[in-house]
């Protein structure tokens, strides 16, 4: 009877050892396969403007949400992604960040995981009166802001605007259909690799103006330096 016991607690305590060995191989497989690809930079920006509509319609920001998951998802190690808000001009109204870098012990899905409820979530924060919603639409300042603190050098970057893209600041004001965006000074994101824009004229309702909105941040962001530009208003 003991020899069973024994022989049935050896077995056992092989299956778990065969259980830990594949296991551990599972996992260096992944890491191999994520070490594979090139790191990047991933820089996402909420827009708390009361123009946007992320901020009080929980189904579209939860549509937002899943996309930029999907973006963080596909990183590989050593990636950054920061998160940030934006509206007002002023630091108080945006004092909101999240920073980190990829790793074994923060894996993509765990931080897209985080991202996607943040982003989904926002509503509720705002309704909760954690976040504040904004009066103005500062998305130029924004990204200056970004250009001098993050910037471009070192890994691809992407900037992602979870926003309408109604500039609506002492720069320009593109609720007016005859405003324009104007040149940006230089090149800021030279070697940036693309700048999205995810609600573009959500706010609007209007094809035409999604369209003239879209025309008018291509514009920018390629006299900017990024490489490429997406606006979407649905997908």
């Amino acid at each position: 009877m003991l020899a069973v016991a024994t022989a049935a607690a050896l077995v056992g305590g092989g299956a778990l050892a065969v259980k830990a060995a594949d296991d551990g191989h599972a996992i260096q497989a992944d890491y191999l396969q994520q070490a594979q690809i090139a790191p990047q930079r991933l820089v996402i920006a909420i827009d708390l403007s009361k123009s946007n509509p992320l901020i009080d319609d929980p189904d579209f920001a939860a549509k937002v949400g899943a996309r930029v998951a999907d973006e963080v998802r596909g990183l590989g190690f050593a990636s950054e992604v920061h998160v940030r808000t934006f509206g007002n001009y002023d630091a108080e109204s945006n004092n909101f960040h999240y920073d980190t870098v990829l790793s074994v012990r923060n894996r993509p899905e765990q931080v897209a995981a985080e991202v996607q409820k943040l982003i989904a979530g926002t509503p509720m924060l705002v309704q909760q009166g954690k976040w504040h919603a904004q009066g103005h639409t500062n998305i130029l300042a924004f990204m200056d802001n970004v250009s001098q603190a993050i910037g471009c050098s070192g890994l691809p970057t992407t900037i992602v605007l979870a926003s309408d893209g109604i500039e609506d600041s002492e720069y320009a004001r593109l609720e007016h259909g005859d405003a324009h965006l104007p040149a940006p000074d230089g090149k800021p994101f030279s070697g940036c690799a693309e700048l999205q824009i995810l609600g573009l004229g959500e706010g609007d309702r209007s094809p035409s103006e999604t369209v003239r909105l879209r025309g008018e941040w291509s514009k920018w962001s390629h006299a900017a330096g990024f490489a490429r530009f997406q606006g979407l208003n649905d997908w």
